[in-house]
């Protein structure tokens, strides 16, 4: 009978909710979540059949009342699940006296869960052609008991002008003093990072452009959970990064409008509401493309969230080259004598004049419908050229009681200049109830050329985001950052010799334009991309890169410097690897069988039941899934205080080097 029902039920939804199929299988999953919901749906499709009806809903007062609890205990039945990855799942694990997996036993509950997300540190998967295996596991407190401890590295390599060079015990090389590259899982790096103390409190600034939360990245979770792991992500690392942050530090995010806002209560909970900076709006895209054609507003904008660990943060003074603006629109005939005997003409009347006219009307009516343009080119120029004697008409905004007295005294007496001087700074010039500011102030040298400028502002529309794909030599479309963004950042945020760490780092820019700028830098990463990778950019700015900031003459940068570059030491994490891009189910049976004897299995599988026949039942990706949990993720890679287990394989050099490098005896 209950096998009736299930077929029953499994019909019914196949017709009228389809959505609960994948791969035209029912997933029990989904369903369950519809249960646990009061699906809408779900339950108008159990009561079109009389025997589910029957069956699973109790009439109560002329009402029917869904009985939740034994709907979900017959959707558990284990035997409709005979040759599922859930049903070879459920007969592995611990049991209690009474026979229940502890999994089934609803007295247990967890409290906070800590997920450990292996993912992609800086790039969505959208524009990646590799296939990979993510996964999201939840881990109660009182299993991380090893999880984020020191870890041991490998593969010490010093990359210079010369090439590189694989370290050894007896190198003459100082590896704490260089820039520094990891491999590796970026939680459990920023963790071990800690243990350096002349990291750990020293990071001036922290740049991260992490997975955007897209629905095509990495994060293919239930949609109810898809923000949760994200968030958790994030959370997590931004909480170990603020420790390695200095007093006056201060860390950067790149994000689209899509988490923004989440985004913004993880940090407020982390870094606080009172050390927010304003937020940062880039213009990333343009209408001359695909995006022309989608309805208004076309989004072309990506935000960049900044935080500072503590008030004792103050920014660079950093400017950028403007336009002639009309607000500068008087001039000082006769700035040679005293200000009290200064005569002011509006730069229009000069522009006027100067074309044989008396006003605007007769001025419009020589240059026809240009007359507009024509006179701001004649007003920029005039202005750049006089650029000491033309002044802006300005409101001061909350002046001192003296300066506001001087104000007043100009308003009621009109067309003369008041000077209110200033102890240790310019004085304060008064016009007709405004003060003056000097056009000649806005100027500054700019690549070469001193021109125009106005600091910086939250807006950043000046960064191009087109074109950026040869930068470093290296081709991630869609992915990378443009140097000058970062240049920017820099430029506000950190002086010459500063750590800077990005632990999302993908392509590198991060890391390029530190080295260029001579910052020191600290880079980690998971995935290698090969000739996209941040090593073989670093490789490229190390040989002379021009792309990117390069030309700039504040930077000029030619050739030169170093990094090391190193891994984290793998245990359970070279296994993952081998699980993700196995191609039939017969390699990961070798996997498996290799990973009996040596891996470290979590405690409560039960190896007797994983057996060939059963798990080529399963499809590859279950084979995948399964192989995954049965690792005991607190065992990823090797703790730095077992490095010298012999288990672990390490030899004298590696040993050696991470004592060198941890600064331990």
């Amino acid at each position: 009978m209950i096998q009736n029902l299930f077929n029953d039920m499994t019909e019914l939804l196949r017709k009228q909710a389809p959505d609960f199929f994948v791969n035209e299988k029912l997933n029990k999953n989904k369903v369950t979540d519809a249960a646990y919901s009061y699906d809408v749906n779900l339950l108008k499709a159990l009561l079109t059949n009389e025997s589910l009806k029957k069956q699973f809903f109790v009439e109560v007062e002329k009402n029917l009342v869904f009985k939740q609890r034994e709907f979900l205990m017959f959707l558990n039945n284990k035997s409709f699940l005979q040759d599922s990855y859930t049903r070879f799942k459920n007969e592995i694990g611990l049991q209690d006296e009474e026979g229940r997996y502890f999994r089934e036993n609803t007295d247990v509950v967890l409290v906070w869960p800590h997920k450990d997300c292996i993912l992609e540190g800086g790039q969505t998967k959208e524009d990646q052609s590799r296939e990979e295996v993510f996964y999201n596991e939840t881990l109660a407190p009182d299993e991380i008991d090893r999880l984020l401890d020191t870890k041991a590295l490998t593969n010490f390599v010093l990359f210079d002008k010369d090439g590189k060079k694989e370290l050894k015990e007896n190198t003459e090389v100082n590896i704490r003093e260089q820039n520094l590259i990891i491999r590796g899982n970026n939680l459990l790096a920023l963790h071990s990072l800690k243990a350096r103390k002349d990291i750990a409190g020293k990071v001036k600034l922290i740049y991260i452009d992490p997975p955007y939360n897209t629905g095509n990245d990495g994060f293919r979770y239930n949609d109810k959970f898809n923000h949760s792991s994200w968030l958790t992500f994030l959370r997590d690392r931004l909480k170990i990064a603020k420790q390695l942050l200095s007093k006056d530090g201060i860390i950067f995010c790149s994000i689209n409008h899509i988490e923004l806002g989440y985004a913004l209560v993880v940090f407020d909970e982390i870094f606080g509401k009172e050390n927010k900076l304003p937020i940062i709006t880039l213009k990333a895209g343009t209408t001359a493309s695909y995006r022309s054609i989608n309805d208004c507003p076309v989004n072309v904008s990506e935000y960049v969230l900044i935080y500072s660990k503590s008030n004792n943060f103050k920014p660079n003074p950093v400017y950028r080259e403007s336009s002639y603006s009309e607000d500068y629109s008087h001039y000082i005939k006769n700035i040679e004598d005293k200000s009290n005997k200064w005569v002011l003409d509006k730069i229009t009347d000069i522009v006027h004049k100067n074309e044989g006219c008396n006003d605007w009307r007769e001025y419009r009516k020589k240059f026809g419908s240009r007359w507009k343009k024509i006179r701001f080119d004649k007003m920029e120029e005039f202005a750049i050229k006089n650029k000491e004697n033309v002044v802006s008409l300005n409101t001061l905004q909350k002046p001192s009681q003296k300066i506001q007295e001087v104000i007043d005294k100009s308003f009621k007496n009109r067309d003369f200049v008041f000077q209110c001087d200033r102890e240790g700074a310019e004085p304060i010039y008064c016009y007709n109830g405004r003060t003056l500011a000097f056009f000649s102030s806005k100027f500054r040298e700019i690549e070469g050329s001193v021109v125009p400028t106005e600091i910086l502002t939250n807006i950043w529309s000046e960064i191009s985001f087109l074109g950026i794909g040869p930068e470093g030599g290296v081709t991630f479309p869609n992915g990378k950052k443009p140097e000058y963004l970062l240049k920017t950042i820099l430029e506000l945020s950190t002086k010459e010799d500063d750590i800077v760490l990005d632990y999302h780092l993908g392509s590198g820019t991060t890391a390029a334009v530190a080295h260029k700028m001579k910052r020191r830098y600290i880079g980690i990463e998971q995935l290698d991309y090969g000739k996209n990778d941040s090593v073989h950019r670093l490789q490229n700015v190390i040989s002379g890169d021009t792309s990117g900031i390069s030309q700039y003459d504040d930077v000029n940068w030619k050739n030169g410097g170093q990094f090391l570059y190193c891994e984290l030491k793998e245990f359970n994490q070279k296994y993952i690897k081998e699980i993700q891009f196995a191609k039939k189910a017969k390699d990961l049976w070798k996997i498996w069988e290799t990973m009996k004897s040596e891996a470290f299995l979590r405690i409560e599988i039960d190896r007797d039941k994983f057996t060939e026949d059963a798990f080529n039942k399963l499809e590859l990706d279950e084979q995948k899934i399964l192989l995954l949990e049965t690792l005991d993720k607190n065992h990823l890679y090797v703790n730095l205080s077992e490095m010298e287990d012999e288990e672990h394989r390490m030899t004298k050099d590696e040993i050696a080097l991470n004592k060198k490098f941890y600064n331990i005896s």
